[in-house]
């Protein structure tokens, strides 16, 4: 994604590691014009970076003479956290940042002392992190200019996809982003529907942020507003089963599983949604507990198929 400032950001970093770089391999490496170049340069000089300069067919850029931006200092401790959080990013999704990642990973290498680099190296050679099966990859450019308009407090519009494949126009009121269960959800006041909304990132398209900005109410919660929203957020099947389970053993079983529970009798009657049912009906069967499908009807067929392959596997 072209971004003026990054550009700006990257002939600084090329001066930081070279002696002097010639205006046409700056042009080369940059893939623009060198008048580009003598823009982006300009604009390192307004802000303080002395940036010498020598004119003529064989000129050259260069930082003055003992001008380096000092070494950034971390502990053993801080190194590890930026070189772990960093490798982590799969596990939100985020896998499209990967070269961003590279790139931070090789200039923490570069800038921070030697025994601290050993420590970010070994991070990386030891350290190995799969993200979960059910993590929804999220766009980037969808996310950060989101997060950019909740922190401004700017209205947003874009178009949001449905399950059922159907595309609206929306304009909403960002009050915060959530990551839960593997997906990115953007909680909001929604101006089409005139409510609070929840929305799954994944299905966002074409993110804009308006001029007019909004008041988000003082003691708004996003995650605790999504996790007492997100076992009915709109997914292909609508879940009821009674559990013969106490409702406090419930909770403490299904905590992870964002469900709705609520005593009925001695039992716990079980509310929400999913997009598949096989591995939520081998769950339940993982409670060790009986329980009695309200519906859906295709939830029975699949606790018919998993007794199949049991019985195939007990022989």
């Amino acid at each position: 994604m072209y971004d003026p400032v990054m550009r700006v950001l990257t002939v600084l970093e090329i001066l930081q590691t070279r002696e002097r770089v010639t205006g046409a391999e700056l042009a080369r490496r940059m893939e623009v014009s060198r008048r580009t170049v003598q823009r982006y340069v300009a604009r390192l000089q307004d802000l303080g970076i002395p940036v010498e300069s020598r004119p003529g067919v064989g000129g050259a850029y260069r930082l003055r003479p003992g001008f380096r931006l000092p070494p950034l200092m971390f502990t053993d401790d801080e190194a590890f956290a930026v070189a772990l959080g960093l490798r982590a990013l799969s596990h939100l999704g985020l896998d499209a940042l990967a070269p961003a990642t590279e790139a931070v990973a090789a200039k923490l290498e570069r800038v921070v002392p030697h025994e601290v680099r050993d420590r970010v190296v070994d991070v990386g050679a030891s350290v190995v992190l799969e993200p979960g099966r059910w993590t929804v990859a999220t766009d980037p450019t969808t996310l950060v200019p989101l997060a950019g308009a909740v922190r401004a407090r700017r209205r947003v519009a874009f178009r949001y996809v449905s399950h059922q494949g159907s595309t609206t126009e929306r304009q909403v009121e960002p009050y915060g982003l959530v990551h839960l269960d593997g997906r990115w959800y953007l909680v909001g006041r929604c101006l089409l529907r005139q409510a609070l909304r929840t929305f799954r990132l994944d299905r966002v398209r074409d993110v804009e942020q308006l001029g007019a900005r909004f008041e988000r109410p003082a003691s708004f919660d996003a995650s605790g507003y999504l996790m007492t929203s997100l076992p009915f957020v709109m997914e292909r099947y609508a879940i009821e089963v009674r559990l013969e389970l106490p409702l406090e053993t419930a909770r403490r079983r299904l905590e992870p599983w964002r469900v709705a529970l609520e005593a009925d009798g001695d039992g716990t009657m079980l509310r929400c949604t999913r997009e598949e049912l096989e591995p939520f009906a081998a769950m339940l069967l993982g409670l060790g507990c009986a329980l009695s499908v309200q519906r859906p009807e295709a939830l029975r067929a699949s606790f018919a198929r998993l007794a199949e392959r049991a019985v195939a596997a007990s022989r």
